[in-house]
């Protein structure tokens, strides 16, 4: 880290004023497109930066002097107190964007695949102010989760990172990037893997993809506590969600709403006996066969690079037809088909312009245009097809028009889901308020322990060596702990409660505040000196 980053992260530890932040306010529905309120301006985010200076290829520039750089802002902490940070908690963030504030081109050049998921998080919590992370990158959406030990200066670094590992400035992320603090970033969760957030209510699949984000980092020991049981809990509201309001009913995935739109967008006596292609044998792939055969087509053409993927598919699918055709004839499988779908892991477009206008007209019974369904990111059919004028494209940012259906019904399946968040919600707050007991009960032990030693030493000296014998000095120190957690075990136990009850609770945390007063712990700056020691630990290991 160069001198002047020095510089600028040391002082920002003491006195750096926050930077106006953009935050999206939710509705009393709690979801949907929030409205943005002031932004960043690029020029105060340039001035005194916090860069990430771990070593991968994901796009964070390595450091030659970041660990002197911690080294150096532990003792500026020391010497200065930094009162911003005794007020601030440590904060749980979401940033990110998704299919509701940001097109498709940008999502795709923000997605980071599930291989790199570990990768991404090492480099997040490497970042001078981030704990804990997580990502939850889908074809909709890429949110970070964290735990900020400063939440302005935090969100400036994951920010800049994603400028980074993207490419696109911070000043033009900033226009379509949403950012949510503590219940409001808890609860964004526990709506996105109860399938509020999602383009189709309810949808399934995006709870199974949260799962795979605690399955990944598991693996990995990517997970810090917070964020573990963050995810734990919204994967355990989801699932409630589903259960008692049966939102999952009708389209609730992306693949089904595709299937619905093709349908939609051919004529009804006809859309059955449509020649319906599929390119990618995948998960996505797979749930399109699915509801192409519950909405009763009879036969599918799939094309993939392997057969092994679709002859699984057709033991498990019994009501559809599945013919198989190799990559290689990927156009001539095209040009007899009528609607082609595509969800492939493809980097680069599988048809352009020029492939398109090459392909032999379609019926007139299916309206003379053949229709291209696009779910994949990044996507499979390059936006230029759209020009073909026998052709039409749809992507994933199109199935909004699938979703229109049955709002009222909507609404209040919705309402119903968030009247269970709200009390998920309130029972992940409790516990997280209830781990703040733990370093006062730390720090009074330690101070009793201290003040327990210190009078056995006198004691023992007093005694003399002739008569303290090895059974006499056992009884004394049997005595002085006795003494100590006698006296301990009646405020320690007014400082216990596993936060489901909340009137315990805040009486817990009252007693946690007396008793930090009475023998002045000061646990809060103990915590925080123990969070940057730890950063700076990380650097030197």
């Amino acid at each position: 880290m160069a001198a002047s980053s020095t510089t600028a992260f040391t002082a920002s530890l003491a006195c750096a004023k926050p930077d106006s932040l953009i935050f999206l306010r939710r509705s009393a529905g709690g979801f949907g497109i929030r409205s943005i309120a002031r932004p960043l301006r690029s020029q105060r985010l340039r001035r005194g930066r916090i860069r990430c200076e771990a070593a991968t290829d994901i796009g964070v520039k390595g450091a030659s002097n970041s660990r002197a750089s911690s080294i150096s802002a532990l003792e500026q902490f020391k010497a200065l107190g930094s009162d911003r940070y005794m007020k601030e908690r440590s904060s749980i963030a979401v940033i990110g964007l998704s299919v509701h504030t940001a097109p498709v081109e940008m999502r795709e050049k923000l997605a980071v695949p599930e291989a790199l998921w570990s990768r991404a998080i090492g480099e997040l919590c490497n970042l001078n102010h981030i704990e804990e992370a997580a990502v939850l990158s889908t074809c909709n959406r890429m949110e970070i989760y964290v735990v900020a030990l400063s939440w302005h200066r935090g969100i400036r670094e994951v920010m800049e990172w994603m400028s980074k590992t993207s490419g696109i400035p911070v000043s033009e992320l900033r226009d379509h990037l949403f950012m949510l603090r503590d219940s409001d970033a808890t609860r964004h969760l526990f709506e996105v893997a109860a399938g509020l957030d999602s383009l189709v209510l309810g949808e399934g699949q995006i709870l199974a993809q949260v799962k795979q984000v605690v399955k990944v980092a598991q693996s990995s020991g990517g997970l810090g506590k917070n964020i573990d049981r963050l995810f734990k809990d919204a994967i355990s509201t989801g699932k409630k969600v589903r259960t008692e309001t049966n939102i999952s009913s009708g389209a609730v995935s992306v693949s089904s709403a595709a299937v619905e739109l093709a349908l939609m967008k051919l004529p009804a006596s006809y859309a059955l006996s449509a020649r319906m292609l599929l390119i990618g044998a995948g998960k996505m792939g797979k749930l399109v066969i699915k509801h192409l055969a519950a909405k009763g087509c009879k036969r599918v053409v799939v094309v993939n690079p392997s057969i092994a993927k679709v002859d699984a598919i057709r033991e498990e699918l019994e009501d559809i037809e599945i013919i198989y055709k190799p990559l290689t004839e990927l156009f001539s499988s095209a040009a007899e088909a009528d609607v082609v779908f595509t969800s492939t892991a493809s980097e680069t477009p599988l048809f352009l312009k020029e492939h398109v206008e090459n392909l032999p007209p379609v019926s007139e019974n299916f309206g003379g245009f053949r229709l291209f369904v696009d779910i994949s990111v990044p996507r499979n059919v390059g936006s230029c097809v759209s020009d073909v004028k026998t052709a039409r494209l749809y992507n994933v940012d199109d199935l909004k028009e699938v979703v229109e259906a049955n709002k009222e019904d909507r609404l209040r399946k919705a309402m119903e889901a968030q009247a269970i968040i709200t009390k998920e919600l309130k029972s992940f707050e409790a516990w997280r308020d209830s781990l703040e007991t733990v370093p006062t009960i730390k720090k009074l032990r330690s101070y009793a322990e201290r003040i327990k030693s210190a009078e056995l030493e006198k004691c023992i000296q007093k005694m003399g060596d002739d008569v303290l014998t090895k059974k006499v000095r056992r009884a004394v120190e049997d005595l002085a702990s006795g003494i100590v957690n006698k006296l301990l075990h009646g405020p320690l136990q007014h400082l216990r409660c596993d936060g489901s009850d909340s009137r315990t609770l805040d009486e817990t945390l009252e007693n946690m505040h007396a008793l930090n007063r009475m023998f002045s712990l000061d646990t809060e700056k103990a915590i925080l000196e123990q969070k940057i020691k730890a950063k700076v630990e990380k650097v030197q290991s």
